[in-house]
């Protein structure tokens, strides 16, 4: 067994089968915009008041931004976020059909994501994991951080390179919950700032001073 599977079979007793799937691509567009530089608190207070009001891609590309904007606010970064939703709405009217999208094979459909502005490769993966149920590992920066520290991925390695050193790793059925566990594990013990090394229940597989 590979170490990162170590890893992760030890993160799942902790954090246990988290991975929820969501049939609505354009909600899981919405949620992972919406979760950046933020917690998952903030996330869910935002998402609700933004579908509370808004609903459909066409309805968010027609609204009007401030409005968008302060009902974003508990997210942070608010005003960004709002363009930003508000432009990939339009071009998802304009025809970016996204639940067909994902119906593609998966490196088909990442590129065709990747080709929407404002759609990164984390946010691309995150679609295809919650909303496709394909066997992604999304890295944020939580999980690149975790790699890095754990030596799971090349110390040279840029976010893609995490995303193929994990997933060569990890099997697919363990894809899903690795990407909660690992985030879940960098936002309670492996901080960026005072990681928890005198706790961390990964001390042992793990050489980060």
């Amino acid at each position: 067994m590979s170490k990162a599977q170590k890893v992760v079979d030890r993160l799942v007793k902790i954090y246990g089968h988290p991975v929820q799937r969501d049939d609505a691509p354009f909600r899981v567009l919405i949620r992972t915009i919406l979760s950046q530089n933020t917690n998952y608190r903030n996330t869910r207070i935002a998402c609700e008041n933004l579908f509370s009001k808004f609903r459909t891609p066409k309805q968010i590309a027609n609204a009007n931004i401030s409005e968008l904007a302060d009902l974003l606010r508990s997210a942070g970064l608010h005003n960004i976020k709002a363009r930003r939703i508000k432009d990939i709405s339009k071009l998802i009217v304009e025809g970016h059909d996204l639940s067909r999208v994902i119906q593609k094979n998966v490196d088909e459909a990442r590129n065709d994501l990747l080709k929407i502005k404002g759609i990164g490769p984390k946010t691309a993966d995150c679609i295809l994991l919650f909303a496709g149920g394909r066997a992604v590992l999304p890295v944020d920066t939580h999980v690149f951080r975790v790699a890095k520290r754990l030596h799971l991925a090349p110390a040279g390695a840029d976010h893609e390179g995490v995303k193929i050193a994990l997933e060569r790793q990890i099997p697919p059925e363990k894809r899903g919950d690795a990407h909660i566990a690992l985030i879940s594990f960098g936002r309670e013990f492996c901080r960026a700032r005072r990681p928890r090394c005198d706790v961390c229940p990964l001390a042992d597989l793990c050489d980060f001073k």
